[in-house]
């Protein structure tokens, strides 16, 4: 069976989205890097089959998805509706959120995030 995380093959995208952060992934990035929220570890621009995602929590099987305007078009959110069915039918939960709120109430995303983790 095929590997799921980091296919080869998008390697240059994946690296290419980490050089270029949109302000809000930026802003989150700092955050979430280095174990920063309750030790928790982060990939950014990680890939899980075909898709890229945001950012990665391995030890929680947490996806994040920070949206822009591009994904309030219709067509969008049928494709980010697909892709969260397949990432949940594979055992990853999904965090999705506006950009707008990184920078409006960055404590309200940081707490979205814990309420994702796992009681240990």
């Amino acid at each position: 069976m095929k590997p799921i995380h980091n296919r080869k093959y998008l390697e240059d995208r994946r690296k290419a989205l980490r050089k270029d952060l949109t302000s809000a992934e930026a802003t989150l990035w700092n955050h979430l890097k280095q174990k920063q929220l309750e030790g928790r570890k982060f990939r950014r621009q990680h890939s899980i089959l075909d898709y890229i995602v945001d950012f990665y929590c391995p030890k929680e099987k947490l996806v994040i998805e920070l949206d822009g305007g591009y994904h309030l078009r219709f067509e969008q959110q049928l494709k980010d509706y697909e892709r969260d069915e397949v990432l949940k039918s594979l055992g990853f939960t999904i965090f999705r959120i506006e950009n707008k709120f990184v920078f409006e109430d960055l404590d309200y995303v940081l707490n979205g995030i814990k309420t994702c983790f796992k009681n240990e």
